[in-house]
């Protein structure tokens, strides 16, 4: 097969956005060009790399096979690049992705942890939706991703091999509602009073979760503001401008003027933390990364 780093880097790139446009957005090409590049993948492999559905782009089996190489030349790729150029790195790198509300109560306290016990060992963070980090970590694009899954905890995907992924925590998702107002000095609210409740919510499309809104309310929700920031929706709930749904776990990094309410009158939704990675035997570094998130979950 006669196939450039370019094309590796736009198969990769595919298959972690999910879609051509994206690719070529966070690539900097048209997507005219990215589609050349699909193209010339698939006829120099031979056979049908990537599957279109309304939704986005997956690759097909044979696609992920030509992904998992081509994270391995990449690599390389890199590394040669450092060695030539003499900026190899002098610690030990971990690419980690976290979902949406990790950041601020588990990342800090992750962070110190591995600078006391594991001080060769660099982290770099980006954040990111479950389904975007579980294609990131297929792409090769980060090391090792925190998670989020609600019951009954499907495989995160349904690729194969599976990500190996073990679970840190478990915490209740409750409702953030402003300290003054309608719910003021209350713990507590029944499902039926969030009916007409005015929303904070992160915006949704096909493939990703609409953030914000509680599972199992009854009718449609009233979201009167999307934000994707966690720190833009608890201010705004702090304002009196809304209500949000917060992992219990959050409760720590909460802005004057948030209050945490338990939901009565239906199920009790409980979110699932996870540690996840590409099958196979990890890095120390990525283990020891591992270790200091589940020692302060």
């Amino acid at each position: 097969m006669d196939i450039s780093s370019t094309g590796l880097r736009v198969l990769r790139q595919i298959a972690e956005s999910g879609s051509f446009t994206a690719a070529a957005t966070r690539l900097g090409y048209t997507q005219s060009a990215v589609s050349r590049q699909a193209a010339s993948l698939e006829r120099s492999a031979g056979t049908a790399l990537f599957e279109r559905h309304p939704d986005g782009v997956r690759l097909t089996p044979a696609g992920l096979t030509l992904l998992r190489h081509a994270r391995t030349i990449l690599d390389c790729l890199t590394a040669a690049e450092r060695d030539l150029t003499g900026t190899g790195p002098r610690t030990e790198l971990v690419r980690l992705g976290l979902f949406l509300s990790a950041g601020a109560a588990l990342l800090p306290p992750s962070l110190t942890r591995l600078a006391a016990t594991d001080p060769q060992i660099t982290v770099t963070t980006t954040e990111g939706t479950t389904p975007s980090l579980i294609r990131a970590l297929r792409a090769g694009s980060i090391d090792l991703a925190v998670l989020t899954s609600r019951p009954p905890h499907r495989p995160l995907d349904g690729e194969s091999p599976r990500l190996h992924a073990e679970t840190v925590a478990d915490t209740e998702l409750v409702v953030a509602a402003p300290s003054t107002g309608e719910f003021a000095g209350r713990t507590a609210v029944h499902v039926d009073e969030l009916v007409d409740a005015p929303w904070v919510a992160t915006p949704a499309s096909r493939s990703e979760p609409l953030l914000g809104v509680w599972p199992g309310l009854p009718g449609r929700p009233r979201i009167v503001h999307r934000a994707r920031d966690w720190l833009t929706k608890l201010q705004l709930v702090a304002g009196g401008f809304g209500v949000t749904t917060v992992p219990l776990r959050l409760s720590p990094v909460l802005p004057p003027g948030v209050s945490l309410l338990h939901v009565e009158g239906a199920p009790p939704e409980v979110r699932r933390i996870l540690v996840a990675r590409l099958p196979g035997r990890p890095a120390p570094a990525i283990t020891a990364v591992t270790r200091a998130i589940a020692s302060t979950a």
